[in-house]
């Protein structure tokens, strides 16, 4: 079996708001990628992430983008011993509009080996995913970034 996931949660502004902090550097920037990230997600973009948690940039291919419904991405899964060497995981995320003029935001990852390498990965990227949305929620309703100073 291969190692997935799904976290999701509401934000309390319309999904046009919320989506637009995800593809906007600027914003992304501001409340998760806490190194900084360079380049707007638009289909067939590479774009670069960096993190205090996890220095380094990292390159993050944009498969589609669908304005207000959904972002796919694939970017490398963490290093391990298996021969076939490295490879990638794809991240979704998807936003419904809801009728209170909140938006619900999920991201699903998949695509982890099934060893402890990709276990251990999967289990990484579920709480930093989580992370994220709970950033972007608090940045979005009440402009307060919880990562500043949070990883160094």
């Amino acid at each position: 079996m291969a190692y997935e996931f799904t976290v999701g949660g509401r934000i309390s502004r319309p999904v046009a708001e919320v989506f637009e902090a995800v593809v906007d550097p600027a914003q992304l920037s501001s409340y998760f990628t806490t190194g900084g990230a360079v380049g707007r997600l638009e289909t067939g973009a590479t774009v670069t992430w960096d993190f205090h948690d996890f220095p380094g940039a990292f390159p993050v291919r944009v498969v589609e983008v669908i304005p207000n419904q959904k972002i796919v991405l694939r970017w490398d899964a963490s290093p391990d011993d298996d021969l076939a060497g490295n490879y990638e995981t794809t991240v979704t995320m998807t936003f419904e509009a809801l009728e209170d003029d909140r938006t619900l935001v999920r991201i699903h990852e998949a695509g982890w080996r099934d060893n402890e390498a990709g276990q251990k990965a999967s289990y990484g990227n579920c709480e930093g995913w989580t992370g994220m949305l709970c950033a972007m929620r608090v940045w979005l309703e009440h402009g307060i970034n919880l990562r500043d100073g949070f990883y160094k």
